[in-house]
């Protein structure tokens, strides 16, 4: 019987030692625009195309998408980064790029805000930018 015992919580703590957490460990972060490059005028019903530069601060920084918000006639625009909280990255800064396309889709100026960091008060900054429609 004693045997039988003493498998049995060998058996019950090799099995629990076996288990790890494999709960990824990550966080998404709207990273700020070093500088949005956009044409000079849209024309209604056309695709044109906006560049986005961007600094990650690290390895761990990944992009995961464009942040994009309609404000009636404002844009507001930021990087969303997925965060890896478990990689080891060294601190070096990555400087990256990425264009995306816009139609314009109304007859009026377009105001984009592009997301620039937080102030000291944890506020939210943006560069306005003004592309008229033709």
């Amino acid at each position: 019987m004693m045997k039988k015992i003493a498998l049995l919580l060998i058996t019950i703590v090799v099995f629990t030692s076996c288990l790890k957490d494999d709960t990824p460990n990550y966080t998404f972060e709207y990273v700020a625009i070093d500088e949005a490059i956009t044409p000079a005028s849209f024309t209604f019903g056309e695709k044109d195309t906006i560049f986005l530069k961007y600094t990650f601060k690290n390895a761990c920084y990944n992009f995961d998408n464009v942040y994009y918000e309609y404000q009636d006639t404002a844009r507001v625009v930021a990087i969303k980064a997925f965060v890896d909280l478990d990689a080891t990255c060294t601190d070096v800064a990555i400087e990256k790029e990425h264009k995306f396309i816009v139609t314009a889709t109304q007859r009026q100026d377009y105001l984009f805000k592009f997301f620039k960091g937080k102030d000291s008060d944890g506020e939210n900054i943006f560069e306005e930018i003004v592309v008229p429609v033709n």
